[in-house]
């Protein structure tokens, strides 16, 4: 497949799954979308499913080979885990963590937050998905 259509298909896959189209995400796999490419604003598809906590999405993209703890973004972004832990995303944050994302990844190449961070920001807690976060193992961040 040429470089020009994979682009394309990139850019469609990032905006199903923006748009929820779970249907058109599994088409546009199918039809040869690489789960991993990001599009033309460097958002990967598994970010997009993860901070939109469309578990379903995050399922499908992982099981077709999405990377669970690659970085999105042009340095806006972030790591899917940490995109779903920092809006209380509970059943996508257990799905990453079923597909081996490290929860204690932190992002920004690692010198930012990890997801137990977001989880447990004062002005949004999500406890729940704190729990599960350090039920998985994540430790809270040496200060």
């Amino acid at each position: 497949m040429n470089r020009r259509r994979q682009k394309k298909l990139a850019n469609r896959l990032v905006a199903a799954v923006m748009f929820g189209e779970i249907r058109e995400v599994a088409a546009l796999l199918r039809a040869g979308a690489q789960p991993g490419t990001a599009n033309s604003d460097g958002t990967t598809p598994l970010y997009a499913a993860s901070v939109h906590g469309d578990a379903d999405a995050v399922r499908l993209l992982l099981a077709a080979g999405a990377a669970p703890d690659a970085e999105s973004g042009h340095g806006s972004e972030g790591t899917p885990l940490c995109a779903a832990a920092a809006w209380g995303h509970l059943d996508a944050v257990r799905e990453l963590l079923a597909h081996g994302a490290d929860p204690n990844l932190r992002e920004d190449g690692g010198t930012g937050y990890a997801p137990l961070d977001w989880a447990t920001k004062e002005f949004q807690p999500h406890p729940e998905t704190a729990a599960a976060l350090r039920a998985a193992g994540a430790r809270p961040r040496d200060i």
